[in-house]
C-alpha cells in the first residue's frame, strides 16, 4: 500500500480519475490573453473562488480566477464528496451486519470489496466535477488562470509570468492539513485526507490521531470497511466544541462499532519496526505501543497564505490563523477581501459559499454586509450525526442571557422507533421567559437535514411557539422538533394568564 505526503492529483488514473482531472485541471490549457485591468481577480478555485468568481460575473464584471492546483478545492477533490461517498457505503455495510434489528437477515457472505467502494467515490467525484470544469467558468464569462499567483503590489499579481491587474481582488486560497510534530511520523509515512481517498486497498490496521470531524468520520467509516482501527485523542471526549452528552453518544457508537478508543492520550512516537509501524501512546497513567498499518492525521488546518507574497499587497496575515478581515470582509488593503477557509474560523463549505457572497457584494457594489449576522450550522457526519446551530448554553450564559432547554430523545419519536434509528435527541435553547430560540443541538441519524429547520427559524426570526403551529408530515425524524415546540407551548402558563383563565371559567 503506497502512501504519500502530496496532495492527491491523479492516483489512481482510472477513467473517472481522467475524467475529473479534465474537468478540474484541463490538459492542454492555454491561459487566456489578460484585460488591461479586471474589475474583480478571484485566486483560489475551491468553493469560495468558485461562488465569488461566477457571482461577480453575474453582475457583469470582468473576472479572472487564478487556479494552482485543482478547481472545487479540497470540497470536490479531498474533502466533502469524497468523504460522503464513501461513508454512505460504510452505512451500508453496518446496516447489513445488523439486519436482523430490523426484521431481515444478515447476509450470508458479506464480503468488501474496498476497491470498488473506491470506484464509487470516484465516479461520483468526477460526476460532480463537470459543474466546476474550466469550460463551464470560461462559458460563464470568467477568465481561468491555471498556475500560481503571488501579488506583485497592491493592485497586481502575476500568475507564472503573466501580470494581472485590477480594481478589488478576493483571497480565498484555502487550507491545509496541520502536520502534527510527531517524531517519527513524516519518516514512517502516513494519510491525511489528500491523500486517503487515492487508496485502493484497505488498511488492516488503521490508527487516526485526533479527535475532530475529519478523525471521527473517516475512523468509523473504515471501521465498517472491516479496518481493526484505534482513535487517538488527547482530549477527554471528541469534538471538543460539542455539548458533552452529544460527544458522549459518538463516543458510545464508536464502542458498538468496535474502534478502540484511547481518550487523554498522545502519541509521543512513530517507528519502524519489521516492515510495520509502531507508534508509542503516553497517557497520565500508562504507556503503550500499537503496531499499525496505516496512520490518519487529523488535528486541524493551517491556511494557504505563506506563497502569495500578501505583504507586497499590504494584506496583514497569520501562519496559524489566516488573512485578517474586518466584519465586512476586507483586508488591510481595502482594494482587497479574502473568503473561506483562509480567513475564517469555522472552516466549512457553505460558510465559504456565504463569506465569498458578502465579499463580491461588498467589494463591487459597496455594499455593507456583515460576516458577523451569519447564522451558520454544522454538522459531523458520523452515525449519529452530530449537527448545531447558533449559541451553546455555555456561550449564552457567558453572555449573561438566561437559558431553558426543550429536550427531546429520539426514542420517543416515532418514526425514529419505526427506523430503528432510536439515538440522539434534539435540544433547542430558547430565552428564559421568550419562545426566541438561541441555538440548537441534534444528535441523530439524520441530523444534518434536521438542522436546516432550525437555523431557517433563527435567520426569520421564527420562535417555537410560532414552531409548535407548523404542520409537520407525520411520520418523520423531524417531529422531533414538533415535540419540542409543544413542550414550550405547554409549559405552564404564567399567573396572569392563569388568573384570566379562572375568571373565564367562573364566568
Amino acid at each position: 500500500m503506497k502512501q504519500r505526503n502530496s496532495p492527491s492529483a491523479a492516483l489512481p488514473q482510472d477513467a473517472y480519475g481522467q475524467e475529473r482531472m479534465e474537468n478540474v485541471r484541463l490538459s492542454g490549457w492555454c491561459n487566456p490573453k489578460p484585460a488591461a485591468r479586471y474589475n474583480l481577480v478571484v485566486v483560489g478555485g475551491g468553493p469560495a473562488g468558485l461562488v465569488a468568481a461566477r457571482a461577480a460575473a453575474s453582475m457583469g464584471a470582468k473576472v479572472a480566477l487564478v487556479e494552482r492546483a485543482l478547481l472545487g478545492g479540497v470540497c470536490l477533490n479531498v474533502g466533502c464528496i469524497p468523504s460522503k461517498a464513501i461513508i454512505r457505503t460504510s452505512r451500508l455495510y453496518a446496516e447489513m451486519r445488523n439486519a436482523e434489528r430490523y426484521g431481515a437477515q444478515v447476509p450470508g457472505d458479506i464480503r468488501v470489496d474496498f476497491a470498488a467502494v473506491m470506484q464509487r467515490m470516484r465516479r461520483i467525484r468526477a460526476r460532480v466535477s463537470r459543474v466546476d470544469s474550466v469550460q463551464r467558468l470560461s462559458a460563464a464569462g470568467v477568465d481561468v488562470f491555471l498556475g500560481e499567483a503571488h501579488f506583485t503590489g497592491t493592485d497586481a499579481l502575476s500568475v507564472d509570468g503573466t501580470k494581472l491587474r485590477f480594481r478589488k481582488a478576493v483571497v480565498a486560497t484555502g487550507a491545509r492539513p496541520d502536520t502534527p510534530s510527531i517524531p517519527g511520523l513524516v519518516e514512517a509515512g502516513y494519510l491525511t485526507n489528500e491523500n486517503v481517498f487515492d487508496l485502493t486497498e484497505l488498511p488492516r490496521r488503521l490508527l487516526v490521531i485526533g479527535g475532530g470531524p475529519l478523525g471521527c468520520e473517516l475512523a468509523q467509516a473504515f471501521c465498517r470497511f472491516g479496518a481493526r482501527t484505534t482513535i487517538v485523542q488527547d482530549l477527554p471526549l471528541f469534538l471538543p466544541k460539542e455539548e458533552r452528552d452529544a460527544a458522549q453518544l459518538l463516543s458510545d457508537g464508536f464502542a458498538r462499532d468496535g474502534i478502540e478508543v484511547r481518550l487523554n492520550t498522545e502519541a509521543a512516537r512513530v517507528r519502524m519496526e519489521g516492515g510495520q509501524k509502531l507508534v508509542d501512546l503516553i497517557s497520565a497513567d500508562y504507556q503503550s505501543t500499537v503496531a499499525v498499518d496505516a496512520i490518519l492525521t487529523g488535528t486541524g488546518r493551517l491556511p494557504n497564505v505563506e506563497r502569495l507574497n500578501l505583504k507586497v499587497a499590504g494584506v496583514d496575515c497569520d501562519a496559524a490563523t489566516g488573512i485578517r478581515i474586518d466584519d465586512f470582509l476586507q483586508t488591510s488593503n481595502p482594494r482587497i477581501y479574502a473568503a473561506g477557509d483562509a480567513c475564517l474560523e469555522h472552516k466549512f463549505t457553505h460558510t465559504a459559499d456565504a463569506s465569498a457572497r458578502i465579499a463580491v457584494h461588498n467589494a463591487l457594489s459597496l455594499g455593507r454586509r456583515r460576516l458577523s449576522v451569519l447564522t451558520v450550522p454544522w454538522c459531523t457526519y458520523t452515525d449519529p450525526e452530530i449537527a448545531h446551530v447558533g449559541l451553546y448554553v455555555r456561550e449564552a450564559r457567558d453572555q449573561d442571557i438566561p437559558v431553558r432547554t426543550f429536550t427531546v430523545p429520539m426514542h420517543d419519536v416515532d418514526r425514529a422507533i419505526a427506523d430503528g434509528e432510536e439515538v440522539g435527541f434534539v435540544k433547542i435553547h430558547v430565552k428564559e421567559r421568550t419562545d426566541r430560540i438561541l441555538g440548537a443541538t441534534i444528535v441523530a441519524r439524520h441530523a444534518g437535514e434536521m438542522i436546516n429547520e432550525i437555523t431557517l427559524a433563527i435567520v426569520a426570526r421564527i420562535g417555537l411557539r410560532t414552531l409548535a403551529r407548523v404542520i409537520h408530515a407525520y411520520p418523520t425524524q423531524a417531529d422531533a422538533i414538533k415535540k419540542a415546540a409543544d413542550a414550550y407551548v405547554g409549559l405552564p402558563a404564567r399567573p396572569t394568564i392563569r388568573s384570566l383563565l379562572r375568571r373565564w371559567a367562573a364566568w
